[in-house]
Order: structure tokens, then C-alpha cells, then sequence
């Protein structure tokens, strides 16, 4: 019997501890930084959870500052019944408001409010500042460009199927 040529992408095809080991590393390094980058972050010194963080912050990006509550509990990973919850939270604090779609009576909005703009943005320039010593310094430039590549290839692989 004659030996099959391997393939060099088989020879090179990471091992099933090795896809293991790297995942666990994704997680080690999240989970490890993430405190970091949110303990202590707001504007009077306290940690954010990071749920309220991502809110806010793709609230602030986003222009008119509002987006639908469906789609903003999908993109942080929440449940309904939890982002309502969480929106419930935020809007006791003064930072967002429910606005109905004018045009579809499903649809309701979270917009962010000036007492809300002004928090997150206080605690964007702290994040910031963390996100350049925890990230930045130790990636350099071309590993946060890198890092943004893989990560969005993984987000819209599993989004697509």
C-alpha cells in the first residue's frame, strides 16, 4: 500500500487540543482584561457592567443617538426580557429614553439622553484611555487591526449560519 502525499493545509491544520488551547486563550485574555477596562470607569469612579457599557456606547455611535430595542438586545447579547430589563435600569438613571417608531407601532426605540450622552461620554474617554494601555500597547497598531479582522470574521461567520 502506498502512502497518500498529505496535503499542506492538512500538515498545517491546527491539532484538536490546539483549537482548544486557542480558545480558551480568547477567553482567558476577555476575561482577564475586561475588568481592567471597565472597573472604575465612570464618571464618579464606579465599575460598569458591561452590558450598560455596550449599550450606551453603540447609542453615542450611532447618529440620532437611538436605535431599536430589538436590534440593541440582539447586538449585546440579551435576552428581551433581559435588555428590557436592563433598558428599565437605564432609563431610572436618567441615560435613555423608549421612543415609539412613529411609522410601526412593534417597533420601540432606546435614545440616549443629554444626561446620557454627557455619562457616556465621560466614561468613553476613561475606556479609551484603558482600551490604548491594555490593548494597544501590548497588540502595537497591526495587532488591533488584526484582532478587529478575526474577531469580525468569527461575529459575521456565526451570524451568517
Amino acid at each position: 500500500m502506498t502512502a497518500q502525499p498529505i496535503d499542506a493545509a492538512e500538515a498545517a491544520a491546527p491539532s484538536d487540543d490546539d483549537l482548544i488551547t486557542a480558545w480558551g486563550l480568547v477567553h482567558e485574555a476577555m476575561n482577564a482584561i475586561q475588568p481592567k477596562l471597565l472597573g472604575g470607569i465612570t464618571p464618579d469612579g464606579k465599575d460598569m457592567a458591561g452590558p450598560w457599557f455596550e449599550v450606551l456606547i453603540r447609542l453615542q455611535r450611532t447618529p440620532g443617538h437611538r436605535l431599536p430595542m430589538s436590534r440593541l438586545a440582539r447586538e449585546v447579547s440579551l435576552s428581551t426580557g433581559g435588555f428590557t430589563k436592563l433598558a428599565d435600569r437605564l432609563e431610572r438613571e436618567g441615560y435613555l429614553v423608549r421612543e415609539n417608531c412613529s411609522s410601526d407601532r412593534r417597533v420601540v426605540y432606546a435614545a440616549l439622553t443629554e444626561q446620557g450622552l454627557d455619562f457616556i461620554g465621560r466614561a468613553r474617554t476613561s475606556h479609551v484611555a484603558r482600551l490604548r494601555e491594555h490593548v494597544l500597547a501590548p497588540l502595537g497598531t497591526d495587532g488591533v487591526r488584526q484582532l478587529a479582522t478575526i474577531a469580525r470574521t468569527l461575529r459575521d461567520n456565526s451570524c451568517s449560519g
